[in-house]
């Protein structure tokens, strides 16, 4: 147990989690200036002005805080680690006018990195995995969901599951990392139709694995020339049965009502919504399913933002991860990519805080984390700034400086 002491800002975000992380206003970040916390390597016991640490905290070892900044610690809630090759030709095919789709139907996207992932095997993926979550790590990052769905095959997707599980404990310590299911993410060519593919490999692979509890969501790549309602039906109610939570790809490349969708099977989240429509953005508002952008991917692929403002309005519950991947946003650093959108997004201070925390925790169903208060983890982060404007402004520079737990072992 330890007191980080005299902190200069200490960004709560209290009144944020109050709200349910919706209409957020400048305020909710609950800002405490010259503040402490106190902690153990689990939990927080307490936090406030340093002027009012309890004399029961007085003896404890303390840091002095008072050239830093403590955030709550960043959750990258949609990232694909796993996988095997790069997509650098294909980055230069869309440069030269091919789209996504395009590119994909000569042979290119997730296919051209399922062959390249099933020819490695599972220590090389690991190493590979291990490497990657080193580097979040060093950006600050707490807590990722990491997502199968490059083997496509019911041994590789079965290998990439188990790599992501021997990562999940190896880092535990560190990293808190939520493993979700998504051999849905392309049809291979060996299988005429989606509803072959599905009931010869992503149902049976799911109904083996659900009982050894190493997954903790399913997801499926919802959109037009993938998988269709019927397809999103079939798994979401598989794993309702099997008590697995869902997520899913949603309205990204075309309007498909998948948010609507995402929400009837009260969905952790809904992915993507570059293309949401009015009825999806007024049903997610109305539901605790979180609307996860990905700016990431809109940057790389060249495509228009979503609406984050609208959906913010709304009363949509928003947040921000990186989609690290291959093929549609190569890019891991989830700070920096909220950097870049924010004025884009036009979301003001706390919108974009609990984005990052709060709101992405809640779309791993994680709710124990993402503010800092009394009886929530310990997943706080160190900056090397007195004030959060600092921390935004600071483009070409990366200000974390360590995760709190790290200090309490």
């Amino acid at each position: 147990m330890k007191v980080f002491h005299h902190i200069s800002e200490l960004v709560t975000l209290k009144d944020a989690h109050q709200k349910d992380g919706r209409k957020l206003l400048e305020s909710d970040l609950s800002i405490i200036n010259d503040a402490s916390i106190v902690a153990n390597s689990d939990q927080i016991l307490w936090c406030g002005k340093a002027s009012e640490l309890p004399a029961q905290y007085e003896k404890l070892e303390k840091f002095d805080c008072q050239n830093y900044t403590i955030l709550p610690s960043w959750v990258d809630a949609h990232t694909h680690l796993v996988f095997s090759g790069n997509r650098a030709h294909e980055y230069s095919m869309r440069l030269n006018g091919a789209t996504y789709e395009e590119i994909a139907k000569a042979g290119g996207g997730i296919v051209y990195t399922m062959t390249q992932t099933r020819n490695q095997s599972f220590e090389e993926l690991k190493k590979l995995t291990n490497q990657r979550l080193a580097k979040l790590y060093s950006y600050g990052v707490s807590t990722v969901e990491i997502k199968s769905g490059y083997g496509l095959s019911l041994n590789s997707e079965e290998n990439m599951t188990r790599v992501i599980h021997a990562c999940k404990l190896e880092w535990e310590n560190k990293i808190t990392i939520k493993n979700t299911f998504m051999a849905a993410h392309a049809k291979p060519k060996e299988f005429s139709t989606t509803a072959e593919y599905m009931k010869s490999v992503v149902i049976p692979l799911l109904e083996k694995l659900a009982p050894e509890k190493i997954i903790d969501a399913v997801d499926i790549f919802h959109e037009k020339n993938y998988f269709t309602d019927e397809d999103t039906e079939l798994l979401f109610k598989k794993a309702k049965e099997l008590k697995i939570s869902c997520k899913m790809h949603a309205d990204e490349l075309n309007d498909n009502n998948g948010a609507a969708l995402a929400a009837k099977f009260h969905a952790l989240s809904c992915d993507h919504l570059l293309m949401i429509n009015d009825t999806g953005i007024e049903t997610l508002a109305k539901t605790p399913t979180v609307a996860m952008l990905l700016p990431g991917t809109g940057f790389f692929l060249g495509k228009p933002q979503a609406n984050a403002r609208k959906m913010l309005d709304a009363g949509v519950k928003v947040a921000i991860a990186s989609d690290f991947n291959p093929g549609s946003c190569h890019y891991d650093h989830v700070f920096k990519i909220a950097q870049f959108v924010a004025p884009t997004y036009k979301m003001n201070r706390a919108e974009l805080m609990a984005a990052l925390t709060l709101n992405a925790s809640h779309a791993l169903n994680i709710f124990d984390q993402g503010s800092i208060q009394p009886g929530m983890k310990s997943k706080f982060s160190l900056f090397k700034a007195k004030k959060l404007e600092d921390i935004l402004y600071t483009w070409n520079e990366d200000l974390f400086f360590k995760h709190g737990f790290e200090m309490l072992r």
